[in-house]
């Protein structure tokens, strides 16, 4: 299970958590503006706008996870199990795989309303990347600094709904997962007022009692309100490195601890890693589980006319600072 999240200051920043079980050798990749994608039913697109973002790489395509394009417009796609539904080809319409969905997006559209518009047209079709690799149910939150989407395939056709809170979960649906915070609107970042009984002498025994009844298990409905509610109060300095630093301590409010989350046979789901992007620099932040460090690609520094995939593993190993 995932979270996804947006955060604005003179920047805007997209990114996420990748919580999982096990790793399949994710990397960042930029995909230069003359790779060729060959759609499975769209033919051939040649040219297009260059992606960076974090992907598994089979057959030297990039099953992105999530990116953002060269225009500043980011695209994540999370599990989204027992709701996702995809369809069989559907004439006059653009039928699209689920993993050819973010190249789709990401390679043509410079912003929301762009993408708006291409989501009139598109059915996401039944067509798994190869009998090896099955489709992942999924959806998808499209963002960029004027507004963000969230994008569900279910058995009733495709959904798109306005994300005013700019994060995303799993399970519910999105529209049940936005009108859970009504369950929470009570929580203040400050002290609380004692409305339990006048006459009743009640003591301020803590700071942060404002936020009691915000949840902190590892559920995505839980994760959804406990990372809406930290992203939507949070402060930072506006600078890089202020802001980045704020990105990661947002989702890190809704990170998974090894041993939290037993999903049998000794395995348990972790937060593999974190992405934070400044999406008009074209930078990728990221740390892993095991490497607490910030590591940073930037796709400019890259030749962006080329045709190859450019690659970085994800460092993995902790790196520590010596300081005497």
């Amino acid at each position: 299970m995932c979270t996804a999240a947006t955060y604005k200051t003179k920047d805007f920043y997209f990114g996420r958590t990748f919580d999982y079980g096990f790793s399949y050798g994710e990397e960042v990749v930029i995909t230069p503006r003359n790779y060729l994608f060959e759609f499975r039913m769209k033919g051939k697109m040649e040219s297009h706008l260059a992606i960076i973002g974090t992907a598994y790489v089979m057959q030297d395509y990039p099953l992105y996870y999530e990116a953002v394009n060269e225009k500043g417009l980011g695209m994540a796609g999370l599990n989204f199990e027992g709701n996702a539904h995809y369809f069989e080809k559907v004439p006059d319409k653009d039928n699209i795989a689920p993993f050819e969905f973010i190249p789709w997006i990401l390679g043509q559209c410079e912003n929301v309303g762009d993408a708006r518009s291409l989501l009139e047209r598109i059915n996401l079709a039944d067509i798994p990347f190869s009998e090896q690799l099955p489709l992942s149910p999924l959806h998808w939150m499209i963002a960029d600094k004027d507004g963000v989407i969230t994008v569900e395939s279910v058995k009733e056709g495709l959904k798109v709904y306005d994300n005013p809170v700019g994060v995303m979960t799993n399970n519910p649906p999105f529209d049940k997962q936005l009108f859970s915070l009504n369950n929470y609107r009570h929580l203040r970042t400050g002290t609380p007022d004692n409305t339990f009984w006048p006459d009743l002498e009640l003591d301020v025994y803590s700071r942060g009692m404002g936020g009691m009844g915000l949840p902190g298990d590892l559920s995505s409905q839980s994760r959804f309100a406990r990372v809406a509610f930290t992203k939507m109060n949070s402060l930072s300095a506006e600078d890089e490195m202020s802001s980045v630093s704020q990105f990661f301590h947002i989702l890190g409010s809704v990170a998974q601890q090894r041993g939290l989350c037993d999903l049998g046979d000794n395995k348990y789901e972790i937060t593999i890693y974190t992405s934070c992007y400044n999406t008009r620099t074209g930078v990728q932040y990221y740390n892993c589980y095991d490497n607490h460090q910030i590591s940073k690609v930037d796709m400019h520094k890259e030749n962006l006319e080329g045709c190859t995939l450019i690659r970085y593993p994800l460092i993995t190993n902790e790196q520590i600072h010596e300081q005497n």
